[in-house]
């Protein structure tokens, strides 16, 4: 009678662990799912201003041809990533960054276009939009850490293993993106 209530309390602590370790991997997931909708909300708002931003552009830069087919090219590619590939993603959005930097330093050849508006407004927007991604893409790698650490750290490795949970992939930015965040802004009068 007692050896057979140890099996049960023993049989019991297995299933609830089990369970924790299940309903936390769970929790996890869903909450990088979540992180990973905020970086696609403000990815399409940065896709919806681009093409405002090359008509803005256009009127003033004519010979500028290449840059802007260029940028177009890249927010196409980029809007074409298949959901979830976060590698190719974030690949795409750091040429699609890339692109977006030499439209405005098209500014500085065009003096007529940096006091535009417009323009003034867009590239505000879209630094604005920058900043909303880069938060978002902090919460979502602080996300990911916790998934990972899950993954991998025990008991709940086993039924990480057992139910077909899997490390999620960070979004990172690439070398000259992490450098250029990392270098202090220049202030000059």
């Amino acid at each position: 009678m007692i050896a057979l209530g140890i099996i049960l309390g023993f049989v019991a602590l297995v299933v609830m662990t089990y369970f924790g370790a299940y309903n936390g991997l769970v929790k996890a997931k869903v909450a990088v799912e979540n992180a990973w909708s905020g970086i696609d909300v403000q990815l399409k708002r940065r896709y919806d201003l681009i093409p405002n931003l090359i008509n803005t552009v256009k009127g003033y830069a004519k010979h500028e041809a290449d840059t802007l087919a260029n940028v177009t090219k890249a927010r196409t590619a980029a809007m074409g990533v298949p959901s979830g590939d976060v590698k190719e993603q974030a690949a795409a959005e750091n040429i699609l960054s890339g692109t977006l930097k030499s439209i405005f330093a098209l500014s500085e050849a065009y003096p007529d276009l940096k006091a535009n508006q417009s323009f003034i407004e867009l590239q505000q927007e879209l630094s604005n939009t920058e900043d909303q991604i880069a938060a978002s893409r902090r919460i979502y790698n602080s996300n990911v850490t916790i998934l990972n650490t899950k993954v991998q750290s025990v008991p709940s490795n086993i039924v990480a293993g057992i139910s077909g949970f899997k490390n999620a992939e960070f979004f990172e930015l690439d070398e000259a993106e992490r450098a250029a965040a990392a270098k202090p802004p220049e202030v000059s009068f």
